[in-house]
């Protein structure tokens, strides 16, 4: 069978042609994305009824339950040849061992018995930041997702924002643009510059990370072109926060910051979580002040009113652990004892200690990222960082040695699987 031949000869580099140049790999995407949404909905209506019908559909096997026994898995061990125990063993411990000084964060390369594997850390070529707009004006924003691209060393960095009502991105959006080195604006918002960003234009060209906040309508376009692009920063939807009081929290603290996430916009989350009744009474309201005062009175409201609650709980300790629920994107600990709660905290994308540290400070210039997990996403997923604009790459070399002790290994393995390519790779590199 003969290989199909590109001719790349007078090739100048440029990375758009190239692209063209080359075969698309088919968009199984959008082939397979009808029959996985009906399965995913089966799943989310039926549960166990629903795995053991789609099991008999797909693997033509019918369930009695799903669980394999913990005594099966036990005897496993003790039916399979000696040989793929033994080869098991040796990857596990050699897999262990890799990522064990990967977790260490050791600049030196990893060796180990033969085989060194080297770290190199690349970034993406072109990120695309996302600042919201029409309610308000973000330049944090902007500095917020290009500041960690230009440490990456992205080199194109593209950012999408709603235009004005003029048809113009406002002058302190462009001025933070500026200074974070973004090399290219463009004045488009909403869910469909998100699509732009993913799948390229006539005007703007594909990216290959999006970042950045913005409604649930852009949360929910990044969600869907993941795969396509990376997204970072699970969901960055509508602003959340919880706020963590004691009976001496000052009640007018607690009720700022309440009302400071609120006005951000639609579908927020404003949560106060206490062990007292009567300081839920104060900060309602001291709220109702401060709603009745702001010239942003009716969003607030609405969003308050969806999105606002009070939670009474037993003491400190439950309160933290009603918070990991949520999984907030911002959680602020106004209490006196605010760091000795830390250790009881395990879902936050950012955590704010002490009635000093009201989360508009992390908004603007604290230093940590304001782009966080929303909507529970905080449950697996981080602030954005630099990493979110880098990629990290094994590269792997191997001693003639190592070939003769470990090939076997990898000759069982690989005939377990059935991958008798995989096997005879290994055998004709074996020294002779």
């Amino acid at each position: 069978m003969a290989l199909r031949r590109l001719d790349l000869r007078g090739f100048d580099g440029d990375r758009r042609a190239l692209t063209g140049l080359l075969p698309r790999p088919v968009d199984e995407q959008d082939r397979s994305s009808d029959t996985v949404a009906a399965i995913l909905a089966d799943v989310r209506a039926d549960g166990d009824a629903a795995l053991k019908r789609l099991t008999a559909t797909f693997d033509k096997v019918e369930l009695d339950e799903l669980r394999v026994p913990a005594e099966e898995i036990s005897a496993a061990l003790a039916r399979i040849p000696p040989a793929l125990q033994e080869a098991l063993d040796v990857a596990h411990d050699r897999i262990l061992a890799y990522h064990a000084h990967e977790a260490a964060d050791v600049p030196e390369d990893f060796t180990n018995a033969g085989i060194t594997v080297r770290h190199l850390i690349r970034p993406v070529g072109r990120a695309g930041c996302y600042a919201p707009g029409g309610r308000a004006r973000y330049p944090s924003t902007v500095l917020m997702c290009a500041v960690p691209a230009q440490v990456a060393g992205v080199r194109e960095i593209v950012l999408c924002v709603p235009p004005g009502p003029d048809g113009h991105v406002d002058d302190a959006t462009l001025a933070a643009a500026a200074v974070a080195g973004v090399t290219e604006v463009y004045a488009v918002g909403g869910a469909q510059a998100i699509g732009a960003m993913a799948y390229g234009t006539q005007s703007i060209d594909a990216v290959d990370v999006i970042v950045g906040p913005g409604n649930r309508y852009v949360a929910e376009a990044k969600r869907q072109v993941s795969g396509v692009v990376g997204v970072a920063s699970a969901f960055a939807g509508p602003s959340e926060v919880v706020v963590i009081a004691g009976p001496d929290t000052p009640s007018e603290l607690a009720a700022i910051d309440l009302v400071v996430q609120a006005e951000h916009g639609p579908d927020g989350l404003a949560w106060l979580i206490t062990w007292s009744e009567e300081l839920i009474d104060r900060v309602d309201a001291a709220v109702d002040r401060i709603v009745a005062a702001s010239p942003r009175r009716s969003d607030l409201e609405a969003t308050l009113g969806s999105g606002g609650y009070a939670v009474l709980v037993d003491g400190p300790k439950r309160a933290c652990a009603v918070s990991n629920v949520v999984a907030p994107e911002h959680l602020e600990i106004l209490t006196d004892d605010a760091a000795s709660l830390l250790s009881h905290i395990d879902s936050a994308g950012a955590v704010f200690l002490g009635t000093n540290a009201p989360a508009s400070i992390g908004d603007y210039l604290a230093g940590p990222n304001h782009v966080l997990p929303t909507n529970r996403t905080a449950r697996f997923a981080s602030a954005l960082r630099v990493d979110d604009f880098r990629k990290h790459i094994h590269a792997v070399s191997v001693t003639d040695e190592a070939v003769r002790t470990l090939g076997p290994h990898v000759e069982t393995l690989a005939e377990t699987e059935g991958l008798p390519a995989h096997a005879q790779s290994v055998r004709l590199r074996w020294p002779g």
